[in-house]
């Protein structure tokens, strides 16, 4: 089922890639809850010890910019050996289009 689209725009792509250990979910569920951004979708894989998971998130109440948010995000994936990404969804849906 294919949720609605957030009003005005305010939906990002945060991707996360790694390898897998305890509390990665929590660790950027945390920083989104803090930052009042809500997850409107997700889905995560571990593949030979290899951690994947991209999710689906409204800005729209945020406290906090994207470029703001991006650093936070950036921040905790050096802390954990990860590497965690968010961009605008248009700029996602841009860059991987057929």
């Amino acid at each position: 089922m294919q949720r609605p689209e957030a009003p005005g725009g305010s939906r990002i792509i945060v991707s996360v890639l790694g390898h897998d250990k305890v509390g990665i979910i929590a660790a950027v569920a945390n920083i989104l809850s803090e930052s009042n951004i809500n997850i409107l979708d997700i889905s995560q894989t571990i593949m030979q010890g290899f951690f994947s998971m991209i999710l689906i998130a409204d800005m729209e109440n945020s406290k906090i910019d994207l470029a703001t948010l991006k650093e936070l995000l950036a921040n905790k994936g050096e802390e954990l050996g990860l590497r965690i990404d968010a961009q605008h969804e248009d700029i996602f849906r841009y860059m991987h289009r057929i």
